[in-house]
């Protein structure tokens, strides 16, 4: 089965998207396989993180904020504003593929983990992940 998953974002971050994918795969009734998820943009990826403490995601947020900074004067991609280039970046040092596994039509994520899709411009709207079961 393949599925589309609209996530909304409000600007850089990581966005959870658990619930969305939990539900699309209760929808399917598959009982087990492997869950792919994909994003299908070059400045947003995914990341299974921390589903308990924020200050855990606003951390990762700053630290590669610091890491991959705007306004570098070794960007030449500057056209579609100081923090295109950056995401860029950020995309090709993190996911933008994950693959979980599933049984019972669950899946078998840890206590304390979530789906998130890291959002690495101050955009503002909707994003899509491909999502195969």
């Amino acid at each position: 089965m393949i599925g589309y998953l609209d996530i909304k974002v409000d600007g850089q971050g990581l966005h959870a998207f658990t619930p969305q994918v939990r539900a699309a795969l209760q929808d399917s009734g598959q009982r087990e396989g492997l869950c792919t998820l994909f994003i299908r943009h070059t400045s947003a990826s995914l990341l299974i993180q921390e589903n308990y403490d924020d200050s855990a995601r606003v951390d990762l947020e700053n630290w590669l904020n610091r890491l991959v900074p705007e306004n570098d004067p070794l960007y030449t991609h500057t056209l579609e504003g100081a923090d295109d280039m950056p995401a860029h970046i950020k995309s090709a040092l993190t996911a933008t593929q994950l693959s979980i596994p599933f049984t019972e039509g669950d899946l078998l994520l840890g206590t304390w983990q979530g789906i998130y899709l890291w959002e690495h411009r101050r955009y503002h709207g909707t994003r899509q992940v491909v999502l195969h079961l």
